[in-house]
């Protein structure tokens, strides 16, 4: 199987576009034609993983955390990274991520922490704004449906549990085509009128090649008349973090076991606890102090993440319980996000996880 159709199945849960401006997700090592027959799954690239990878066959490595960060400017295997694209290109290696576009998805990362703690009734903490945009155009009435259906069948009207929303209205359009022109409908050199449907929907921003090309095919005009806008709304699917609810309420220091068990944790670095019951719960895989704030404005009893610094618990300031579990335990499920996507959509492709712990950070207890 090439390694593109792969990537595709990643990419509709996950779209490059989500990424955060400093992360460098996507195809690292290799070329998006090759064909691979087993891929291994990973949160971190290692060389660990890498001989993993080479002992079982594996010739493409899927992982959450980017191998490459930052640029390399020579690649002579004076550090980890660069002896791991080395070893990837003399084995025939492929080596791709998907690291923020994934944390901030419905279905990725911090969704699996969800479930992972039986959490109901969940939604994206900070929703990401500036990702809709809104199409206008103006169908013929006959053509409306057929206009309609070619914009959704591309991904336009999904808005929360819902999909082909969109509005129209009914008007007269009017137009006079020069002598160059090849109208669809009316006398070329004459005035026009035809009675048209304003239809309008929104869609994220990422697509809108996909939209206009879909709108131009599907609509009979010659000339098609459409506006896109940009919108402010926040995109209640994509954006940072995830809030949810137990299914009961929990006392503070039992939740914590639970969370601390749940997700085979050493230790729980934690807040001063408020003596009270928990039952809305933030979380954030990886490093989640910067929804600190939000957390508490969604009123949230607890955040649920890792890498808090010193000072940073003292923001909780016995509104919340800041509850650091640590960055490799919050995110080290992700691993099964990648496995069940794939192993439901790919059926006839060999997916495996690897059995590498690659953890950096280790507890004396």
């Amino acid at each position: 199987m090439k390694i593109a159709e792969i990537i595709k199945q990643i990419e509709l849960l996950a779209p490059p576009a989500f990424q955060e401006s400093y992360d460098n997700a996507g195809l690292l090592v290799g070329n998006s034609q090759q064909e691979v027959n087993q891929a291994l799954i990973t949160l971190d690239v290692t060389e660990a993983v890498l001989d993993e990878a080479i002992q079982n066959k594996s010739d493409l490595i899927i992982a959450h955390h980017p191998l490459i960060f930052s640029g390399l400017k020579n690649i002579n295997g004076k550090n980890e990274v660069e002896r791991c694209v080395i070893k990837a290109i003399q084995n025939n290696i492929a080596i791709y991520a998907a690291h923020t576009n994934l944390d901030s998805v419905h279905g990725g990362v911090n969704s699996k922490i969800c479930e992972k703690l039986g959490l109901i009734n969940c939604r994206v903490l900070a929703p990401a704004s500036e990702q809709l945009r809104k199409l206008v155009t103006f169908v013929p009435n006959d053509h409306l449906e057929n206009v309609q259906q070619a914009i959704f069948d591309v991904g336009a009207g999904h808005i929360g549990n819902y999909d082909s929303c969109g509005y129209s209205s009914q008007g007269k359009g009017s137009f006079r085509g020069n002598e160059n022109s090849k109208p669809f409908v009316g006398t070329k050199g004459e005035i026009h009128y035809e009675a048209e449907s304003r239809f309008e929907t929104i869609f994220p921003k990422y697509i809108q090649g996909s939209i206009i090309s879909a709108l131009l095919k599907a609509h009979p005009y010659e000339e098609v008349a459409y506006d896109i806008y940009p919108l402010e709304n926040k995109n209640p699917m994509v954006g940072m973090g995830m809030i949810g609810e137990l299914a009961e309420a929990m006392d503070e220091k039992e939740f914590l076991h639970f969370a601390k068990n749940s997700f085979h944790a050493k230790v729980v670095r934690h807040s001063p606890l408020r003596s009270q019951k928990v039952k809305k719960i933030a979380v954030c895989g990886g490093s989640g102090s910067f929804l600190i704030r939000q957390a508490i404005s969604a009123n949230a009893d607890v955040l649920i993440t890792g890498d808090i610094k010193y000072h940073q618990f003292f923001e909780a300031e016995s509104k919340i319980v800041i509850a650091d579990i640590g960055h490799f335990e919050s995110e080290q499920f992700t691993k099964e996000v990648f496995y069940e996507l794939l192993t439901k959509n790919l059926r006839k492709f060999a997916v495996r996880l690897s059995e590498v712990n690659t953890n950096p950070v280790n507890y004396l207890v």
